[in-house]
């Protein structure tokens, strides 16, 4: 422990709350991260941070500085989740709620349905180191993909695969975190890196484009403009062969372009719906508000929110959410004329 935390430590230890601020603050927005990998929604995660900072508040007497400070709220994080995860029934997913209309026949009915994006501007200017031993770079990590598939896997499994995997920490460290032996810790880690494989997409994820490219760039502007002007056709042709479509929080899925083109049809367009589209990104990919045109002019409102998958060959999945995420990334529920 270096002589500036040592100080800060004792300072904080004895009620100077601006101390724990400056000791804690560094790290914040890491944590944060963490606790939406584990839980998959950022309302959760910001509720485990909040309540990993009061744990730490009140229990800075325990922090003997055997390990690094950061190691301890990680600690203490972990464990805030795990236990998120094991107390909290799971939210039911959400009925069909849009009058009048019946959606395609889905391919399958999916497993997670709190899901819930994270915006990349938390991201920006975040350092989120990772020890030697991690095997996923951090944009991988923190894709909707990766984050979906975590959700599947038993809690337990899911914090040593992400202390592991993800920020690299040692064995013995993660054992110490979760009151476990190093030898559980690797038994987790391996059934854990098993399930993940079985979850993950596997087909195509070597061609995926570069987040930000001009390859990325071109494939993104060209769906939105034949989802703005409402040409099916055209949002068909960009999909790929086995591209597949998901809807938090309805469990509703679809898989292939000819099932995804119906929905588009059916659903999306029908009536001859118009949208405007408001990029951002989330999760490290291209994102999109979306806002319905009325046929009179005025007012348009939020329609919803959807997240891309982009590869060489074209847009292989579509995560739809509804408008209730756009406060988190700063937009409104609608926009003037």
């Amino acid at each position: 422990m270096s002589v500036v935390t040592g100080e800060l430590v004792a300072r904080a230890r004895s009620g100077d709350g601006e101390a724990f601020r400056d000791l804690v603050e560094p790290h914040r927005r890491e944590l944060q991260v963490h606790c939406y990998r584990m839980l998959g929604s950022l309302q959760d995660a910001e509720d485990a941070l909040q309540d990993t900072l009061l744990t730490a508040w009140q229990g800075l007497s325990g922090f003997e500085g055997r390990s690094s400070l950061r190691t301890w709220l990680y600690r203490i994080a972990t464990n805030r989740c795990l236990n998120a995860r094991r107390s909290a029934s799971r939210r039911p997913a959400k009925e069909w709620s849009i009058p009048d209309i019946e959606p395609p026949e889905p391919t399958r009915l999916g497993e997670v349905v709190w899901l819930e994006p994270y915006p990349d501007t938390l991201l920006d200017g975040v350092s989120l180191p990772a020890g030697p031993e991690a095997r996923y770079e951090q944009t991988e990590s923190i894709s909707l993909a990766f984050v979906t598939a975590l959700q599947i896997l038993p809690p337990r499994q899911v914090a040593v695969l992400i202390l592991r995997d993800v920020l690299g920490f040692h064995a013995s460290e993660v054992a110490d975190m979760l009151d476990a032996t190093i030898e559980s810790v690797n038994s987790a880690l391996k059934r854990a890196r098993a399930g993940l494989r079985r979850s993950l997409p596997q087909s195509g994820s070597e061609r995926m484009l570069p987040a930000g490219s001009a390859s990325e760039r071109a494939l993104v502007a060209e769906f939105a403009k034949a989802y703005e002007s409402g040409d099916v056709a055209a949002l068909i042709e960009l999909l790929t062969a086995d591209v597949r479509m998901t809807m938090p929080p309805m469990a509703l899925e679809y898989d292939g372009r000819e099932a995804v083109g119906r929905f588009f049809d059916v659903v999306i367009m029908r009536a001859g719906r118009v949208y405007d589209l408001v990029p951002t990104r989330a999760n490290g990919q291209p994102a999109f508000a979306m806002y319905v045109r009325s046929p009179s002019g005025g007012i348009r409102h939020a329609a919803g929110f959807f997240v891309l998958d982009v590869r060489s060959d074209g847009v292989s999945g579509i995560t739809r959410f509804d408008a209730g995420v756009l406060p988190s990334f700063g937009m409104p529920r609608s926009l003037p004329q």
